[in-house]
C-alpha cells in the first residue's frame, strides 16, 4: 500500500532548499544539529503569537545568522526594537557565538501551509468545529490564488472516544511531480480530549527550480530551418520561380494495368472495293456408313 512521502524532503535540491545551511565535520555535526533543534523550539514558544512560518539558520565563520519568516514582523521586533534585542541576546547565549537576526515578512499568510495549520489548531483549542475551521481555511487559500489545497486532521475529533482521520481537498495537489511547488506544514492542537494533529498541503503551481530559470532556451531565428517557403515568399515568385516548376513530369504508372503492347489486326479490303473474295472452307464431320451386319464400311 502506497504511503505519502514528505513533500519538502522529496523536493530538496530540486525546487526546495534546506532550512539549516552550514557545514561541519563529523565530530561537530550532531552537536550543531541539536543546537538548531533547540533554537527552533525556543523560537516557537517565544514567538507563539507572531505567526512564524519558517526559521532559517546559517552559520558563517564563527557567527550565526537567523532569518525569521513571520506574517507579523511587528510582534517580533517589539516596541523600539526591545524584543528583538532580548531575542538576540538569548540566542547568543545558547549558541555561544554572535547572532544576527533578520526578519522577512510573509506577504500572503493564506497560502503558507505552516500558518494555515497553526490557525486551524488555534481554532480547535478554542472548541471550534474542525470541519468549519478546515473549510474556511480552504476557501481563503483558493481565493488567494492557490491551485489546490489538502487539509488532514487526526485524533479525537469533536471529543469522540475513538480517534479517526478526516481530510478535505479542493483543486489538485500533485504528490509525485517534482516541478510542482507544494508547500507542506504541520501543527498540533492540545485539547482537553487529547492531541489533534493537522497537516496541510498547498499547491501553488509548477516551478522550474529554485532559480526559476528557463528550462530549454529557444532556438534563434537563424538556426531555424523552414521545411517549406512561407506563404508570402511563394506569392512573390510566380510562374517558373515557384519551387518545382523546372521539374519534368514523369508519366504516372497505374498499378494493375497491363503494359504489354496489343497487336493490331490488319484491316482487309471488302468485296465492294474490288477485292477478290476469299473462299471460305468449312470442315464437315465424316459420316461412317454401316451395313446390315452392323459393320462399318
Amino acid at each position: 500500500m502506497g504511503q505519502k512521502i514528505h513533500p519538502t524532503g522529496f523536493r530538496l535540491s530540486v525546487s526546495r532548499n534546506w532550512s539549516s545551511r552550514w557545514y561541519a565535520h563529523d565530530r561537530d555535526f550532531a552537536g550543531m544539529l541539536a543546537e538548531d533543534i533547540k533554537v527552533r523550539d525556543y523560537l516557537r514558544v517565544k514567538l507563539k503569537n507572531a505567526s512564524v512560518s519558517k526559521v532559517l539558520i546559517e552559520r558563517p565563520a564563527r557567527n550565526a545568522r537567523i532569518t525569521i519568516f513571520s506574517a507579523r514582523p511587528g510582534v517580533v521586533i517589539g516596541k523600539k526594537g526591545e524584543d528583538i534585542e532580548n531575542l538576540k541576546r538569548d540566542l547568543s547565549r545558547q549558541l555561544g557565538v554572535p547572532v544576527a537576526i533578520n526578519i522577512d515578512e510573509v506577504r500572503k499568510p493564506e497560502l503558507d501551509a505552516k500558518l494555515i495549520a497553526d490557525s486551524i489548531t488555534q481554532q480547535l483549542e478554542k472548541r471550534i468545529m474542525f470541519r468549519r475551521a478546515m473549510k474556511r481555511a480552504m476557501q481563503n487559500a483558493m481565493r488567494s490564488g492557490a491551485q489546490g489545497i489538502k487539509i488532514m486532521s487526526s485524533g479525537r475529533l469533536n471529543g469522540i472516544e475513538i480517534a479517526r482521520t478526516e481530510w478535505y481537498r479542493e483543486g489538485r495537489v500533485p504528490l509525485h511531480t517534482l516541478r510542482a511547488d507544494v508547500d507542506y506544514g504541520t501543527s498540533v492542537a492540545k485539547t482537553t480530549y487529547g492531541v489533534i494533529g493537522v497537516k496541510v498541503w498547498v499547491y501553488k503551481g509548477d516551478t522550474l527550480g529554485r532559480t526559476d530559470g528557463v528550462a530549454i532556451d529557444p532556438k534563434a531565428e537563424e538556426d531555424r530551418k523552414a521545411r517549406f517557403p512561407r506563404k508570402e515568399e511563394r506569392a512573390a515568385r510566380p510562374g517558373v520561380d515557384r519551387p518545382g516548376a523546372d521539374r519534368v513530369r514523369q508519366p504516372r504508372r497505374v498499378v494493375g494495368v497491363a503494359t504489354e503492347p496489343v497487336e493490331k489486326k490488319e484491316e482487309r479490303p471488302s468485296a465492294e472495293e474490288g477485292a477478290t473474295p476469299k473462299t471460305t472452307l468449312r470442315r464437315v464431320p465424316k459420316v461412317e456408313q454401316v451395313d446390315a451386319k452392323g459393320e462399318s464400311a
